[in-house]
């Protein structure tokens, strides 16, 4: 067990709980462009897993070590059987608390663990050499991402429109990589993450959503993946959407969300 009781997170709103779980190197804030419409109709929990954001890391971080430590954080909250919904690490976190029949429904927004070994080896790459990048250069980050370009150059792999961010969410999102602490060893423990059973995710409705511009997680390789890992989800596109879609497409994410609560209902 990790004992992990205490987590940060963000809380606001009343209703059915609703937990938002975020990628490798982000945090809480990647959900802020849906969370205010979430929040009319829900108790929204969105929560900095342990090593990032403001969470202090595990002795021993993987990505199931994470998925443990949030199931431990919810059952110390009193949060019983939410609805829950996760991007990329996050999504295959949820699927995971899913399957165990901890939640009342799932919605993965490009979940790892959809790959073959080449995508997955892209994406720990990657990832990888964009936050060496970002903290060797941190001293110029306000510079380059205070411009269009200096934002399509260095965020096009975690949005579709990176262009189109704000430069302060744009500086904050690279510096909160650059921060994690768990950063490493999660993105290590990509080799062996995996959806472990369906198990209870056959019983409850589960959406996974896939932005046709994340290069980071394909497409058009890894969503006909999830297709065919779980032929009885809901699979949505989400159109001129990046790895994280929220701000790409806020209006389309909080939809998705919102009908697979609908149909648990």
């Amino acid at each position: 067990m990790t004992t992990m009781t205490t987590m940060h997170h963000h809380r606001v709103g009343a209703g059915d709980p609703l937990v938002l779980v975020h990628g490798v190197g982000s945090r809480w804030q990647i959900w802020e462009p849906i969370i205010d419409t979430l929040a009319t109709s829900h108790e929204v929990i969105a929560v900095d897993l342990p090593g990032f954001g403001g969470s202090e890391a595990l002795a021993h971080t993987t990505v199931d070590t994470l998925t443990d430590a949030l199931a431990e954080f919810l059952a110390a909250q009193g949060i019983d059987h939410p609805h829950l919904a996760g991007n990329s690490m996050g999504g295959l976190i949820t699927l995971n608390l899913g399957a165990r029949g901890l939640a009342r429904s799932v919605t993965a927004y490009s979940p790892i663990g959809c790959w073959n070994t080449a995508g997955r080896i892209w994406c720990q790459q990657s990832l990888g050499k964009l936050r060496a990048l970002a903290r060797t250069g941190r001293p110029a980050l306000p510079r380059v991402l205070g411009t269009a370009a200096g934002r399509t150059a260095f965020l096009a792999l975690i949005f579709g429109k990176p262009w189109a961010l704000d430069a302060q969410v744009a500086l904050d999102t690279a510096t909160g990589a650059v921060d994690a602490t768990g950063f490493d060893a999660a993105l290590a423990s990509f080799a062996d993450a995996e959806l472990h059973e369906i198990g209870a995710l056959a019983d409850i409705p589960v959406t996974i959503a896939w932005g046709t511009r994340d290069i980071l997680l394909t497409y058009a390789t890894q969503s006909r993946r999830a297709r065919d890992m779980l032929p009885n989800a809901r699979h949505v596109t989400l159109n001129g959407s990046g790895h994280s879609p929220f701000y790409d497409d806020p209006t389309s994410c909080a939809q998705v969300l919102r009908e697979t609560i609908e149909r648990e209902r």
